[in-house]
C-alpha cells in the first residue's frame, strides 16, 4: 500500500522529493531563508558519507585542516576571476557589534584564497612539496531558489586544496580525484555515473580544467555531483605561493581542488526512493537492518538480541524497533526511513525455527532458519540489494541516454524526455547557449576519449571537435 503523506513521482516529482525529505525526517525548513535544518536521520547519513569518503581521502595521503570562516575582501580580489564567478551568491560581513568593519568580510563561497595565502606563508622549498589538504565544513551561497540537500545558502561540503612541484603531479591528482568521486558514487552510493571536462563556459572561476562527475536522477534530470579542478599556477603567482625549486631557482607551484556537497545525499534520494519513501543502498544506510520482534514476549526478546549480536558480528549496524508502536506500524516506519532490511521474529517464527527478512528495495521476503549462518545469509542480501540497486539505476539512466545528430532532434528529445542527450559541437559557446535555449539544455561534460558520433556540430552543423553530453540540470 502507498504512503499516503507522500506523492507520486510521477505525479509530481518535485513534490514527491520534498514529501519522501520530510516524511523520512531527514531535513526541515528553517526561519533562516534558504536553509535548512538537517534532523537526525538525515545528518546520520552525511557522517556515513564523511566517514567513507574521508578514509578514502586519507588512504591517498591526504590530510584534514580547517580554514577560517571569514575573507577579507582584499584577499578575495587578488585572484580576479574567482571573485568575479561567484560575486553575485557573496554573503558579506560589515559590522561587528556596533562597529563598522573597516574592510568588509566574506562569508566563504569556497576557500581557494585562505589555502592559498597559507601555503604562500608555509612553503619554501621543493621539500616541503606536496601538501594535500582536506576541509570538511560549510560554505555560503545566496542562492536565489533552494530546495533542500540539493541547493541551499548555507551547506556541507569538503574541499580539497593541494599544492605540488610539477605540472604532471598536480594534473594526475585531479584525474586522481575524479576517479574516487566515481569510485565512491558508484560503489557506495549505487549510482552510476558518467565524467569528463567541462567547457570553457561551464567551469570553475580561475581553473585553467574542470572534471566533473555527471549523474541522471529517476525523472531525467542531472546533477552535478562532484568536480576536480586543476588551477596551473593561476592561484600561486596572485598570492606568491613560491619555493625554491631542485636548481636553487624560485618556482611557482601547481595547484587543485576537488570538491562534493551535501547534494550527494538529495542525489540518493532521487535515484533510489520510492512513493513509499526512502531507499537507501545498505553501504550508506546508517541502519542496515531493523528487527521488529511481534507481540513481544520474553522468548521474542531473546532471540531478537541473539540475532542483533550475530549481526553486529558480522559487521552489520542493527537496531531492534522495541516502541510500543503496533507491527504494522513499525514496518511502516522502517519503510519510510530507507532500511535495508526487515527483519520480522514473532512466537510462531521460532516455533518453526526461522527469522522473515524483507528487503525495502524490492519487498522481496526470505525466509532463513535458525540453522543457517545469519550473519552470512544477511550479508549476502545485503550485498545482492547494493550491486542490484546500482545496476536498476544504470539501466534506467542508459535508458533515458540518447544520441542526437541534429538541433531538432534535440527539441524533439527532449520535449519528449529529459535524460542525457550525446551529440557533437564545435566548440564555439554560441552554439552553446543556442542548446540552451532547448528547455535549458546544457553541456554536462566533453568525454575526452568519446567516440566521434559525427562529422559535424549538433547546432551550426560545421566541423566538429567534442563529444558531449548534454542534459538539462539541477
Amino acid at each position: 500500500m502507498k504512503n499516503k503523506a507522500i506523492t507520486s513521482r510521477e505525479v509530481d516529482f518535485a513534490k514527491w522529493y520534498t514529501d519522501v525529505v520530510k516524511a523520512a525526517h531527514l531535513a526541515d525548513y528553517s526561519n533562516v531563508k534558504g536553509c535548512i535544518v538537517f534532523e537526525p536521520r538525515g545528518y546520520a547519513l552525511w557522517e556515513m558519507i564523511q566517514k567513507t569518503m574521508d578514509k578514502m581521502f586519507k588512504e591517498t595521503g591526504h590530510q584534514n585542516v580547517y580554514m577560517p570562516l571569514l575573507i577579507p575582501e582584499s584577499l578575495m580580489k587578488k585572484e580576479g576571476e574567482l571573485i568575479n564567478g561567484f560575486a553575485p551568491e557573496v554573503a558579506w560581513v560589515t559590522q561587528g557589534g556596533d562597529k563598522e568593519l573597516d574592510e568588509r568580510l566574506c562569508i566563504r563561497p569556497t576557500s581557494e584564497t585562505l589555502f592559498s595565502d597559507y601555503y604562500s606563508h608555509v612553503v619554501k622549498s621543493y621539500r616541503d612539496l606536496p601538501l594535500k589538504y582536506n576541509q570538511w565544513c560549510s560554505v555560503m551561497r545566496w542562492e536565489k531558489e533552494t530546495r533542500p540537500f540539493l541547493r541551499s545558502r548555507e551547506f556541507l561540503w569538503q574541499e580539497g586544496h593541494t599544492i605540488h612541484e610539477t605540472r604532471e603531479e598536480a594534473e594526475e591528482e585531479t584525474h586522481k580525484m575524479l576517479d574516487i568521486y566515481r569510485q565512491f558514487f558508484e560503489e557506495y552510493l549505487a549510482i552510476p555515473v558518467i565524467t569528463g571536462k567541462k567547457t570553457e563556459k561551464e567551469k570553475f572561476a580561475g581553473a585553467e580544467y574542470t572534471l566533473t562527475v555527471e549523474a541522471l536522477m529517476y525523472n531525467g534530470i542531472s546533477l552535478q555531483s562532484a568536480t576536480s579542478h586543476y588551477f596551473g599556477q593561476k592561484f600561486a603567482k596572485a598570492y606568491d605561493i613560491s619555493f625554491k625549486d631542485r636548481n636553487n631557482a624560485l618556482s611557482y607551484c601547481y595547484q587543485t581542488s576537488w570538491g562534493s556537497t551535501t547534494r550527494m545525499i538529495g542525489a540518493m534520494i532521487m535515484v533510489h526512493s520510492d512513493d513509499n519513501g526512502l531507499v537507501l543502498p545498505p553501504k550508506i544506510a546508517p541502519t542496515q537492518v531493523v528487527i521488529v520482534p511481534i507481540q513481544m514476549s520474553e522468548n521474542v526478546q531473546k532471540k531478537s538480541e541473539e540475532v542483533k549480536k550475530i549481526l553486529e558480528d558480522a559487521g552489520i549496524t542493527v537496531d531492534i524497533d522495541q516502541s510500543e508502536k503496533s507491527a504494522g506500524f513499525k514496518f511502516a516506519e522502517a519503510e519510510v526511513n530507507g532500511i535495508p532490511l526487515r527483519i520480522e521474529i514473532g512466537k510462531r517464527d521460532l516455533e518453526d525455527h526461522k527469522i522473515i527478512v524483507t528487503r525495502r528495495d524490492t519487498r522481496e521476503k526470505q525466509v532463513v532458519s535458525f540453522e543457517e549462518n545469519i550473519g552470512e545469509v544477511v550479508t549476502q542480501i545485503l550485498d545482492r540489494m547494493q550491486k542490484e540497486m546500482f545496476f536498476r539505476a544504470k539501466e534506467r539512466r542508459d535508458s533515458f541516454t540518447f544520441t542526437c545528430h541534429n538541433l531538432e532532434e534535440v527539441k524533439i528529445q527532449m520535449e519528449k524526455q529529459p535524460g542525457f542527450i550525446h551529440a557533437m559541437w564545435c566548440g564555439d559557446e554560441a552554439c552553446e547557449n543556442r542548446m540552451k535555449e532547448i528547455k535549458g539544455t546544457k553541456s554536462r561534460c566533453i568525454l575526452e576519449d568519446g567516440e566521434k558520433i559525427d562529422t559535424h556540430c549538433v547546432v551550426c552543423g560545421k566541423e566538429a571537435k567534442y563529444h558531449v553530453v548534454w542534459g538539462v540540470q539541477y
